[in-house]
Order: structure tokens, then C-alpha cells, then sequence
């Protein structure tokens, strides 16, 4: 579905990415797994868009994405969540996800709201509040609905547990499986590498802009330098 092919990006004299490649089988749920600074979000802002490769391509069901504007990923079907959440504060949690269908002009986006309010129940009980006053928590349920309204085969989603609780971390998991489940393939950046691979089937390794690991979560998890770097053991 997604092959990421000699990815580098550069921010001036900085080489944020040196070739990065790898792949997103359809149906997967794929984990990067990475220090701070090791490229992760720059992986996924050039995958939608938000940053033009130096070099390399990113193809999506076969072409290329590079050189779209982030509104026609959009519409390829391939959307972000970006870290920090981003969502409008100011706006209800029912007018976010309006927002979420910006590039749609079918006639289901009515029942797709639904859709999200029956997987965030919490959500639906505050879809008049204003977004900004939601709990870290709730922020992030919002942020992933709101990109789910644009119908996406793929979700980039990047750091989705970040400062949150860990009983809200594991909701926000066990949502990311029944949103796979539904169809949807999941490429997921997380630093709580436990987490990511006990959902991931695969996962690659980011280090100083480029992979240096691959292989099956299983395998990753029982990787002694993945132990010791990515999971707290000596």
C-alpha cells in the first residue's frame, strides 16, 4: 500500500532524513519506533505533504504522493494525526469533526460522525463543548475522529499517547485495534515502544535519520538493543 523509497529531507544544512525506506502492507498496523531526533515526525509530514523531500519518493497504492499538496493526500486517502494533537480549539467537538470532512462532498458525512461518536462514546456526550476545554484525553479521541472523517485507507498517527494517563493510554490502543480492524491500515509513531509493538504486526527502528532495525513486533520486542534502548532493560 505505502513504500517509502530513499526518503531525505533536510531543514537547511540539516539532514533530518539520509534515505530512509520501508514499507506499509494493506491492513497492517506498522510501529516506527525512534528516539527524539531520530526523524520520526519528519517521516510522516513528508508523507502528507507537509515537507518536500530533497530526494526519494512516496508511493500510495502504486503512485507517487511527492509534490501533492497535503489537501490531495487528503483526498487519496491518506490522513495525519499529528503529534500535540492540533485540533481547533475554539470550535465544538461536533464542528471539528465537520472539519475532518473538508474534501468530502458525498452525502454520508452525517453518518460517519455517528460512526465516530459510537467509537468515542465520550466524545458524543460532549459534542457541543468546545474542543479547547476537552481533557488530554479527550483531545486525542477528537484529533483521531476528526481525521477518520475524511474516510482514510491509511492514518499516519504519530505519538497518540503522549502525555496522557496510562488507563487512557491503553483506551486510545485498543481504539487504534478496533480501527484497524474496521479496515483501516495504521502507520504509528510512538515512543512507548511496549505498547506500540503489542499491537503492531511489523516495525522498523529510526535512529539519526535512518533505519537501522526491521522485523516482525515480535521479534523486536525480544531484539536485546530494542530491550535496552526502547523498553527500559539493562
Amino acid at each position: 500500500m505505502l513504500e517509502v523509497r530513499n526518503l531525505q529531507v533536510s531543514y537547511g544544512e540539516i539532514r533530518a532524513l539520509k534515505g530512509v525506506t520501508f514499507r506499509v502492507g494493506e491492513g497492517e498496523v506498522v510501529a516506527l519506533l525512534g528516539n527524539n531526533g531520530a526523524g520520526k515526525t519528519t517521516t510522516l509530514r513528508a508523507i502528507s505533504g507537509l515537507l518536500a523531500p530533497r530526494d526519494g519518493d512516496v508511493v500510495f497504492e502504486g503512485s507517487s504522493l511527492v509534490g501533492m499538496a497535503s489537501h490531495a493526500i487528503v483526498r487519496r486517502g491518506v490522513t495525519h494525526v499529528p503529534e500535540g494533537r492540533r485540533i481547533f480549539n475554539r470550535l465544538s467537538v461536533l464542528e471539528n469533526l465537520e472539519m475532518g470532512a473538508f474534501t468530502r462532498s458525498d452525502d454520508e458525512v452525517r453518518t460517519d460522525i455517528d460512526r465516530v461518536f459510537g467509537i468515542f462514546t465520550r466524545l458524543q456526550e460532549r459534542r457541543t463543548q468546545v474542543a479547547g476545554t476537552l481533557s488530554g484525553g479527550e483531545q486525542q479521541m477528537l484529533a483521531i475522529g476528526r481525521a477518520l472523517m475524511a474516510k482514510p485507507r491509511l492514518l499516519l498517527l504519530d505519538e497518540p499517547s503522549m502525555g496522557l494517563a496510562p488507563v487512557l493510554v491503553e483506551q486510545i490502543f485498543e481504539t487504534v485495534q478496533t480501527i484497524n480492524r474496521q479496515g483501516v491500515t495504521i502507520l504509528l509513531v510512538e515512543q512507548n515502544a511496549a505498547m506500540a509493538l503489542s499491537i503492531a504486526g511489523r516495525g522498523y527502528v529510526l535512529e539519526t535519520g535512518g533505519i537501522v532495525l526491521e522485523g516482525s513486533a515480535r521479534d523486536l520486542a525480544d531484539n536485546p538493543e530494542v530491550r535496552r534502548a526502547y523498553l527500559g532493560e539493562a
